[in-house]
């Protein structure tokens, strides 16, 4: 099995691509080892010393690093742990995964809410799995939408200039009752 790695904007953060299907839909934020209890490749990742957070998308694994921690040090017990999850045939997640706050349009959101989850969907969530992270919609209030970094993109030094510049000016272009874009840190 070989496993690439990417840098991602933060340097906090390391995007592994196993080669594989790691989740077959949405994703999965563990910020904590003790949100980790439904996911055994994440609780691998935890056990390696300075791991702070693990994101797992379609095809990849984001890992998040104390500062005091170099790569060179952590990365080769990282790619171990992957490496030992996947030769196991265990799921990235057991049992009955929850939920994500999900992006999808539901018939009872109001069009303009529709508009924005669709231009999330096909314009801004593939943009940010690239660099190793997600993005949830929470909602969209007189003008304002809310949203939440996830994986590498939650607490990049540029998340803020990302939601600000890209996200806020696109979402502003189509659609013209948005004004402001706000991140919300759960």
């Amino acid at each position: 099995m070989f496993i690439q790695t990417e840098s991602t904007p933060n340097p906090a953060t390391l995007k592994f691509l196993p080669g594989q299907t790691v989740l077959e839909e949405g994703t999965a934020d563990f910020p904590t080892a003790d949100d980790a209890n439904i996911s055994p490749l994440a609780q691998r990742l935890f056990s390696v010393t300075g791991v702070t957070g693990v994101f797992l998308g379609r095809d990849f694994v984001t890992v998040t690093k104390e500062d005091d921690v170099e790569w060179d040090h952590a990365k080769p017990a990282l790619l171990g742990a992957i490496m030992e999850h996947f030769q196991s045939g265990q799921k990235a997640i057991s049992g009955e995964a929850t939920p994500d706050h999900s992006t999808e349009v539901s018939e009872e959101d109001a069009p303009i809410v529709g508009q924005i989850k669709e231009l999330l969907d096909s314009r801004v969530r593939p943009a940010v799995a690239q660099d190793g992270g997600d993005i949830t919609f929470y909602g969209f209030d007189r003008g304002v939408v809310y949203l939440q970094m996830k994986g590498a993109c939650a607490g990049c030094p540029s998340s803020t200039m990302t939601l600000k510049m890209g996200i806020e000016n696109l979402l502003r272009h189509y659609i013209p009752e948005v004004t402001e874009v706000r991140p919300v840190d759960l």
